[in-house]
């Protein structure tokens, strides 16, 4: 792997206050530099050290800032929603069922063809400057159908969360509890050695209060960390419950109280938002600004599934969630990077100063402010994971 010095960097977005200006670290007229993967150098231009790299790379005065990190995704799937989408669009509402028709549809499905479809996935989360991503199993709901899930992510990320909580089976519709206790044991014994994390869809019409804690209670004895699908169609409790297991990150986050406000803020547990949701249902987006301002920390993810926000694009996420949840654009870019990280429990990612991995977004702007200002736009120039170059939607040239 070579070294490479990225130079002429006009704004080099850090998340390191030590580096640089604010919050986000930025640092003008600046040059990074990758090797072995990681970043071993970052500073103004006027101070880069005397043969710094192999390979010089002219940003010619573009932004630069650390790849994304999307800290919410059910990739592992087969089958299409199209036509449940048009028909909320045309008015019907959401209501999650539309879950156990991909259930069906990834049970049938050959290994193969779930591996294609995730690695399609995760390639175009790449393009668009996504160089970390979770991915949930969820659509099986089997022990054999969750293994086999977990196995393709296994394929394409290190971030692998058991989601066999999602939403209870058909042939379990008249023994929920009979289901949980199933996650439980069965389904947890073989899916526990493949995950990092474990998950509960805590949710009208998915599982309850004391379902939630079983679960987490089972996967936490097993050595599983966890997270919750919380709030997101109505109040519950969600979100305490993710405080109460100090979870990494308590997902959705749309329909809260002051007391879940006050528990979030109050603990290590990120609020994710995943805007691509209320955005592809027709639902209200939840209150990023009185969360922000409430101290809890957020983040950006960009849920991609087919039901319900089929987009692995975290520009997108980041241009709604500034456009309609009152974010500023520097909170959302910083929810949408070390945001994400925080969600994850990861402090190699996120940022760029020394030692954290090589994770970097060339765009094709001369701010990070441009993913917000000019929505749609494809301006990812250029992605380094792990210190190599994977293209964007435009190249850079080579000097």
């Amino acid at each position: 792997m070579s070294s490479v010095l990225i130079d002429g960097i006009g704004s080099l977005l850090t998340n390191d206050p030590s580096l640089g200006k604010g919050p986000l670290g930025l640092l003008p007229d600046a040059a990074l530099v990758l090797d072995d993967g990681v970043v071993a150098w970052v500073g103004p231009r006027s101070a880069i050290p005397e043969g710094a790299a192999a390979e010089r790379v002219d940003a010619g005065g573009r932004a630069v800032l650390p790849g994304f990190v999307d800290s919410h995704g059910h990739l592992v799937f087969a089958g299409d929603r199209a036509t449940e989408f048009a028909a909320r669009m045309s008015g019907r509402p959401y209501t999650a069922g539309g879950i156990r028709s991909t259930v069906s549809a990834t049970r049938a499905a050959s290994r193969q063809e779930l591996s294609r479809t995730t690695a399609g996935l995760v390639g175009e989360a790449l393009r668009s400057g996504t160089t970390t991503v979770e991915c949930k199993s969820g659509y099986g709901l089997t022990v054999d159908d969750e293994q086999r899930s977990l196995e393709v992510a296994a394929e394409h990320t290190d971030e692998l969360t058991f989601l066999g909580a999602h939403v209870v089976p058909p042939e379990y519709a008249d023994r929920p509890d009979d289901y949980v206790d199933l996650v439980c044991t069965a389904m947890l014994e073989a899916c526990a050695p493949a995950a990092r994390w474990i998950d509960v869809f805590c949710e009208r019409g998915a599982f309850d209060a004391d379902q939630t804690r079983a679960v987490l209670r089972a996967g936490v004895a097993r050595g599983l960390l966890p997270r919750v699908h919380a709030n997101q169609l109505g109040p519950g409790p969600g979100v305490q419950i993710a405080v109460e297991f100090d979870a990494a990150s308590a997902d959705h986050v749309t329909h809260v109280t002051d007391d879940d406000v006050e528990a979030l803020a109050s603990s290590r547990t990120v609020a994710t938002l995943l805007p691509g949701a209320e955005f592809s249902t027709r639902a209200a987006y939840p209150d990023a600004r009185r969360l922000v301002d409430a101290g809890v920390t957020v983040a950006l993810a960009a849920d991609c599934n087919p039901g319900s926000s089929f987009t692995t694009n975290m520009p997108f996420c980041i241009a709604v969630a500034v456009r309609d949840m009152r974010m500023t654009p520097d909170e959302a870019v910083w929810a949408a990077t070390l945001g994400g990280a925080r969600a994850l429990r990861r402090t190699d990612v996120g940022h760029l100063a020394v030692g954290a991995r090589a994770d970097v977004v060339l765009l094709d702007a001369p701010s990070h402010v441009h993913l917000s200002y000019r929505p749609g736009v494809p301006l990812v120039a250029q992605v380094w994971r792990g210190g190599v170059a994977t293209g964007g939607d435009r190249s850079p040239a080579l000097a």
